[in-house]
This record gives C-alpha cells, structure tokens and sequence, in this order.
C-alpha cells in the first residue's frame, strides 16, 4: 500500500560507487571541515544552537531510546505496530478530507521509522547480535506492510476521499497527489481484487520476498575449481583452500590476461540453483503484474516515473545504442589495438578485457595514477569543498556535532549538522565512510528518518546515513582520496541534499523517495561540479605543502574520462535492455541465458562467453528491476541540467536557489517531468535525453575553464 512503507523493496540509492574528531562541548558544533582537517585549522563561524545536549547522555542508534541494546528492536517494532493499529482505526472512521492523508501519512512513518533504520542497521552494523535484531524488525515490518496492503476497510477510506470531487478540488497540488500515490499502492498490491486473488497476491509478495534474499545472497557467493586446473603461475591471484581456488570476483583490474579470462570464465560459470532463483522471481513478478491489471511487471514498475511505460525506455536506449554505434565500435578497436601490442598471439577482444583495457589506454595518454591526485584530495579538503559550493549555491552550512554515547554503531561515524543561513536547522547526515570488516563495500545513501510537518506545526527533521569505504588515516597523513571516490563523495552527498532539502508536508514523498529515474539526477549532477576545476580549485590542496591542484591535472582527469566512454556506455545501454526484456514480454521457452546471449550481440558488440551466465550475478535486477535504465536517464536529466544552468558559473547562487525550488524542494510530491520541465524550461524529448548523453562524450569542459580566465 505504502511505497515508503516498502522496506523490502526499496533500493538503498545507489549507482555505483578523517583525522581524528576533536571533542565539542555538549550541544556545540564546529564547522565541518575541522573534524577532517588535514591541517588542523579551526574556523570561525558562528553556529545556529537549537538545543544544548546533557553532556554524556546516553540514548540508542539514531537518538531512539530503546535501540541502545539489540533487544531494543522488538519494544520499537511493537511500538510501531501499536501506533498502526490506532491510526487504521482512526483513518476508517475519519471523514473524507485532508485529515485522511495526513492519517495515512502518519501511519507510513510510524513504519519507517523502524523498517529505514533497520534496513540500514542490518547489513551496516559491525554487532552481529544488532544486525540480526534489525532483520528480524524488518520482516515484522513487511508483515504488517502486506496486510495492510489488501485491508479493504482501510483502502475504502482513502477511495471515498478521491471520490468526493469537491473535497479533491480543495486540496493542495501535494497533497492530492500523495493520496493519488498511496491508492496507487494498494492498486499494484491487488486491493481491487476478489479475496481469494488477493491471498494469492500476498503470497507472490510473500515469495518474492525470499526470492529476492536469496538471489542477492547466490550473486555475491564465490565459485569453486580445483586448483590443479590452473596454471601454477596465476593460481597465486585467487584464494586457494584445499584443493579448490575460490573466484569470488572477475578480477577485472588485473594486468594478466589468463587471470581475467580464467576469473570471468569461473565466476560466472553457472550456477542451477541460482538459475532457477532468477527464473522464478522473474516469473512469479511476473504474473503479480498480470494479476493485478498490468501487461508485464515493466508496466508496473515504470508507472509514476519519467520515464512511465516501457515502450518509451525501449525508445531511449534504442535510439542511444543507434547513436552510439559507430563511437563504441571506434573504442573497441582502440582496445584490441592495445591487446594486440601486449598480447599478439590472443589478441582478440572479449568482455573481459574491456574494464582492463580502457583503463589502461586512460592512463598511457593522460598519466592519471591516483596516487598522484590522493595527497590534493584529504577528506578534511574535500568535505570543506562541499561546503564552499554548498554555501554558495544554497545557503548551507555543514558542522561537525558531537553524537550521544550509543547514538552511532562505530567510534568513526561523524554527524554533520546541515544548517540554512536563514531557515536553521534542516536535518542530520550520519557520514559512516570508513572501512572495516564485514562493512559492505559500495557507496550508499540511506533514509533513516524522512522530514514531514507534524501536527504540532514542528518539522520532523531528516536523518539519512552516507556510507562509503575509504581508507583510514595513516600516522603521517589524513584519509587521502582517489579522484573516483572524492567524485563518489560528492554524488552520495548530492542524494543527502535531495533529503535535506526535499522538505514535503508528508514523509512518504521526502526527499529520494520519489521515481528511481529522478532520484540519481541530484547525486548525477553532483558529479559535474565535481569535475570541474573552478570548484575542484577551492579546495583541492596538497596535505603537506598547501599546493593547489594544477589545472593540467584537472584536465587529463577530465578528458580522460571521455576515453572509451562510449564503449562504457554501451555497456550500461546493454544491461538496461536486458533488465527490460526479462521484466517485459519475452518467450517462454528462452532461458534467461539464451536472451542474454542475443541482447549482448544486439546491444554490446563483444562476444558471449559458452557457459558463462553473467545475469546470476546483476544484482540490480533485486533492487532495480525494470528500473536499471534510470542511471541513464538520471545522467541525462543532470547533464541538461549543468549545460543549461551552471556551466557558466558553478557557484550561481540564482541557479541554485531555481534548482532547490524546481527541483529539491518537491521529493516526490510532484510529478518528475513537471519538476524538469521547471528547472529546463521546457518538456524534454526521447533525442534531447540521447543529445545529453551523446554530447558529453565530445565536449571539452576544460577548454570552458581554461578560455574563461
């Protein structure tokens, strides 16, 4: 029923991808910049105080008195539960009108206020005894949400209010569409069928559930071959236990040709249990979708998004693998031609030397060696840069805050309070970025608590987590960043701000919890400012000596990214395809390794690899399914978005405040086109998108920056 009750289904945003905190008195904050500083320079600013903390008060994760121990979950979740059942009653008895959603508003955040934070604290959380704790909350949770999904007393509360047009006429533009949204939700959950067809689409979303778990958990797991198979001489690149070496990754930076061959070969060898996992969850959405009125789970996925219908996806990335074509086959050859200087007798280019290849062919003509750029890149440097184009562009502020005892899951968590110049405090960013083990290693945002107006009249503030896996400090240096993870900084910090500033009525429609193919566009565009000099020159400084970053460096950075991205694209047009064809309409008697093998000829252009099944390893198919084509569209959306309003100038403070007003300020309460549509000025089409994404592999921003000055 709720979409933002659906913590089972809900993708933690993602794409792709600290010196030490000085202690503040109780209720202080220091600018953000002095808990990471790789100087130690303290600045002067003077901070907004909404409250001052008893020092050396002890509460639970995130500020929840309860979760200061694992235990802690159950009383939360019954806490929960209980409010639910009081505001279902309320909510069937309550007249149409406002009061109704906002009812059902509350009734969405009193279970995300359990099933945010325990999605997070379940897979993040280094106590094994929390983690479980939390998984359990979770499928209590999701319980609750699938029988509330096909309650008909309470649906029928919110039907009378959409039926009563004078009523409707009186409302909001937000808060119409966030009744349109929550009937949605029971629609797509079968809420309109017979009782006998609703126990069965329970029981889908029921198996879907643990088909999801499982098919998330068979994709990461290693494969096995004996050792004696190998070589002796690359056996020393895999994990080797017994008789068996362990291929637990494709091994894809590695410079030996055998070991990516023998490593893709391996790990994508296929698996039957997991086969099976993948062709029952593709079937059983698939007849969810037919079950409760759709063509295809592709239809029911994409409605509400830019995007709406599969057709039109298919349109895009048809028309973006046309434009493509020829660029993709021109960087194809570039690799082989490098293959063939290093390897002459094998020199044939497979899917496994593309990662490898355009890797090195970026390096030999640009010279870009992370290590070269890690000592500019301090943490301290890069968050205080953050806050430069922060300020400039929106006003904000970000400081350090000390947490209560028990209020983080890890000594090295640092809490940023993110504070407007005239409106105060907004919400809090718990920054989880350092590595540890068993610590997922990718880079995500997470809403813990969304913002929402209380009945009180006071903001419900937001809480979101940013976890990344960067180095810790060494005794003679800072945490020093690649470029690719400060550009991933700055994009997981682009969804922060989508939360912070998504400041809706209703939670259920704050900040990213809106359509997955606008979601990425804050954090997408994020990724410009990032590589662009003028912004990457306020505070890019060598750790030791204070030395700017040279332009040159920005440069090839820069330029070395368009090297073979059209192949890279194509790449992600293929994955995006087959993700559509497996959630659309496609014969019955092709396995899911047969349509892979004509989609990868069609849509990428490198051979399929005999007995290799690569889609038991996408991942994204759990969380993104049908939806994988959004990184796309996102990209589309942010390149348009730069070009159109901050190209000429990164910091305007007009464009910013346009962007938060078009763009950040709606979360999902307003229609995704209509929120562009505002910020461009205009409706895009199919070919403004396939322009977007095309130009950018020609354009030259460094010719930009360096005519400018």
């Amino acid at each position: 029923m709720l979409a933002g009750w659906r913590c089972l289904e809900r993708a933690a945003w993602s794409a792709r991808r600290w010196a030490k905190l000085g202690r503040c008195d109780g209720g202080t904050r220091r600018r953000v910049s002095t808990s990471w500083s790789p100087v130690g320079v303290a600045f002067n600013a003077q901070q907004p105080q909404p409250h001052r903390r008893e020092v050396g008060k002890k509460t639970g994760l995130f500020g929840v008195a309860e979760l200061n121990c694992p235990e802690g979950f159950q009383e939360a979740q019954e806490k929960s539960l209980q409010e639910t059942e009081r505001l279902v009653q309320k909510a069937c008895t309550t007249p149409p009108g406002k009061e109704i959603v906002m009812i059902f508003d509350q009734l969405s955040d009193a279970l995300c206020r359990v099933a945010d934070l325990a999605d997070f604290v379940k897979i993040a959380h280094p106590d094994l005894a929390f983690r479980e704790a939390a998984e359990e909350a979770c499928r209590s949770i999701g319980t609750m949400v699938e029988k509330l999904n096909t309650d008909v007393d309470l649906c029928q509360s919110l039907r009378k209010l959409l039926a009563d047009k004078n009523v409707m006429a009186s409302l909001d533009p937000e808060t119409r569409r966030v009744a349109e949204l929550f009937m949605f939700d029971f629609e797509i959950s079968g809420i309109h069928l017979d009782e006998a067809k609703r126990k069965r689409a329970v029981n889908l979303n029921v198996k879907l559930l643990d088909l999801c778990n499982e098919f998330l958990m068979g994709s990461h797991l290693p494969n096995k071959v004996d050792k004696h198979i190998l070589p002796e001489h690359i056996r020393c690149n895999f994990a080797v236990e017994g008789n068996y070496a362990q291929i637990s990754s494709l091994s894809a930076d590695s410079p030996d040709d055998l070991v990516r061959e023998v490593a893709y070969k391996v790990f994508l060898y296929p698996n039957a249990q997991q086969l099976h996992c993948l062709e029952e969850l593709l079937t059983s959405r698939d007849h969810l979708a037919q079950l409760v009125g759709y063509d295809t789970f592709a239809h029911r996925a994409l409605q509400g998004t830019m995007a709406k219908t599969p057709e039109k996806v298919m349109q895009f990335l048809e028309k973006l693998s046309d434009r493509l074509s020829q660029r993709t086959l021109n960087d194809f050859e570039m690799m082989e031609g490098m293959k063939t200087r290093v390897n002459p007798i094998k020199s044939k280019l497979m899917p496994w030397d593309h990662p490898y290849y355009s890797g090195v062919l970026r390096a030999e003509r640009y010279n870009i060696e992370p290590n070269l750029y890690r000592p500019f890149f301090s943490l301290g440097a890069c968050m205080e840069g953050l806050n430069i184009l922060f300020s400039k562009l929106l006003g904000i502020s970000l400081y350090a805050e000390q947490p209560e005892q028990g209020e983080v899951w890890c000594e090295d968590i640092r809490k940023l309070a993110v504070v407007h110049e005239q409106e105060g405090l907004l919400g809090y960013i718990y920054c989880d970025f350092f590595q540890r083990p068993d610590k997922p290693h990718q880079d995500c945002h997470f809403t813990i608590q969304g913002g929402r107006l209380k009945e009180n009249g006071e903001y419900q503030l937001p809480m979101v987590v940013l976890m990344l896996s960067l180095p810790h400090s060494t005794r003679g240096s800072p945490p020093l960043l690649t470029p690719g993870m400060m550009e991933n900084l700055f994009h997981e910090m682009g969804h922060a701000m989508h939360s912070m500033l998504g400041r809706t009525r209703y939670q259920h429609v704050t900040g990213t919890r809106c359509s997955t193919d606008f979601a990425e566009v804050p954090s997408i565009l994020m990724e410009y400012f990032a590589n662009d000099y003028r912004v990457v020159n306020q505070f890019a400084r060598h750790f030791q000596t204070g030395q700017p970053l040279p332009k040159n460096m920005v440069s090839r950075l820069c330029e070395s990214k368009k090297v073979c991205a059209a192949a890279d694209m194509q790449l992600q047009v293929f994955y995006a395809v087959l993700d559509q064809i497996y959630h659309g309409k496609h014969p019955l008697e092709k396995s899911t390794t047969d349509i892979l093998k004509e989609t990868q000829e069609k849509f990428y252009g490198l051979p399929y690899v005999p007995n290799t099944a690569w889609q038991l390893r996408f991942s994204h198919l759990v969380g993104y399914g049908a939806k994988y084509y959004s990184y796309l569209m996102s990209r589309a959306v942010a390149s348009m978005v730069w070009k159109q309003c901050f190209v000429q100038d990164p910091f305007s403070r007009t464009m910013g405040e346009r962007y938060r007003k078009q763009m950040l300020a709606h979360g999902g309460g307003k229609e995704p086109m209509l929120m562009v549509q505002g910020m461009l000025q205009k409706c895009p089409s199919v070919e403004d998108f396939v322009d977007a994404l095309v130009s950018d592999l020609d354009q030259d921003f460094e010719t930009f920056f360096m005519d400018s000055e």
